[in-house]
């Protein structure tokens, strides 16, 4: 039986149902309203649940995840329909009963593949993480940020649960432990996607060499802040993750240039490197990843055929694309030119700005090659006026 009490408010839904459907031919759908709503489908319907599934699908698509939520308290066929059907999911617009919103409709969404649980003031329990993991298997993409009150347990729960996890945001989750993360790891090897940013407990050399050993297909770290993070660490990362793609170590301040100069050259597709306030790095770092581009670009070409960096469009071709070297005080202007050289896709040019030197005086004369181009087309516009 439907609850009246429940139901979407008739304009909104109606607005929402009136937006272009795709639909076989053959079939005649028409939306009519003559009191109470009439939804059509060769033939005139007036009961909510009576809605066919695959309508009811099309119109949730439309709705916001507030909505859906109460689409799925309309009646049991709905919630049915909708918690069968329904794949992604955010909870962030929950303010204050999270917890148990979560917990009761978690066994619910058996299917779902994403799920973001991303809270301004923290919420989350651990026996929530534990009905999700009990619950949602096929879970593929989970954001726990700023969650502080969860412990190790969520962690553990999520391990034996949600095996399948390919993109993790756990940053902020100052409770957990490394010896929590790393068993994570060590369950869910299809991470590639993993935001530590913040959590100063787990992400240690520990947490690190574990994420190495057995998740290799990690594209993307967020290290942020994650102060105990070593050399020992960032190498194990290099060593066993070599399809790394981005890497955030903005303010982990005992990385040395050993950290640099392995993913220079294990990290080949590395597009996205942040260095913030990592003081102990020099120039030894700087030129490792400007050899190391050189070789991989004259590997990828075979030596054979020249190439202009100027008609580089792919991004195999460009290296580093984003690189935050501010207050990195030790690093000098030859060494930073000489990467930036190498790497056409770092711009310090307005509105390209990917070279991020800020605190960094003595860097003010480095600039990309747009600033050459620039001043060659000026020298020419000149030559030829006279």
């Amino acid at each position: 039986m439907c609850h009246p009490s429940l139901s979407l408010h008739k304009n909104h839904l109606l607005l929402l149902l009136k937006s272009p459907i795709n639909k076989p031919k053959s079939r005649n759908f028409s939306l009519l309203v003559a009191g109470e709503m009439e939804v059509c489908v060769g033939r005139v319907i007036s009961d909510w649940s009576e809605i066919p599934t695959e309508l009811l699908l099309r119109i949730v698509l439309l709705l916001d995840d507030r909505t859906v939520v109460v689409a799925a308290a309309v009646c049991c066929g709905w919630r049915e329909a909708i918690c069968l059907g329904l794949t992604r999911v955010s909870f962030s617009w929950c303010k204050n009963n999270m917890n148990n919103l979560v917990f009761s409709l978690a066994p619910k969404f058996k299917n779902l593949r994403g799920l973001n649980l991303r809270q301004d003031k923290p919420q989350l329990v651990d026996n929530v993480v534990e009905a999700i993991a009990n619950s949602c298997h096929d879970l593929e993409d989970l954001d726990l940020s700023k969650s502080f009150k969860l412990s190790d347990q969520s962690l553990y729960a999520l391990a034996h649960g949600c095996q399948k996890l390919i993109k993790l945001n756990i940053s902020g989750c100052s409770s957990f432990s490394d010896d929590a993360l790393a068993y994570l790891c060590s369950r869910c090897r299809n991470l590639k996607i993993l935001n530590l940013c913040g959590c100063v407990k787990a992400a240690s050399d520990k947490a690190l060499k574990a994420i190495g050993y057995n998740c290799g297909q990690l594209q993307s770290l967020n290290l942020g802040w994650c102060e105990e993070v070593g050399d020992a660490g960032v190498m194990s990362l290099a060593y066993g993750c070599p399809d790394l793609h981005a890497l955030d170590l903005c303010g982990c301040v005992l990385i040395t240039d050993e950290s640099v100069i392995a993913l220079a050259n294990n990290c080949l597709h590395l597009r996205s490197l942040g260095l913030y306030y990592c003081q102990n790095i020099t120039d030894r770092a700087m030129y490792a990843l400007a050899h190391n581009r050189m070789k991989n670009k004259h590997q990828m070409w075979g030596g054979d055929k020249p190439r202009d960096d100027d008609d580089d469009d792919d991004e195999e071709g460009l290296g580093l694309m984003s690189l935050n070297i501010s207050q990195c005080t030790a690093l000098t202007p030859p060494a930073v030119q000489a990467l930036c050289d190498t790497c056409p896709a770092l711009h310090t040019c307005p509105g390209r700005y990917s070279l991020i030197k800020s605190g960094c005086l003595n860097l003010t004369s480095v600039h990309c090659g747009c600033a050459w181009k620039a001043h060659r087309a000026v020298s020419a516009l000149t030559h030829h006026a006279y």
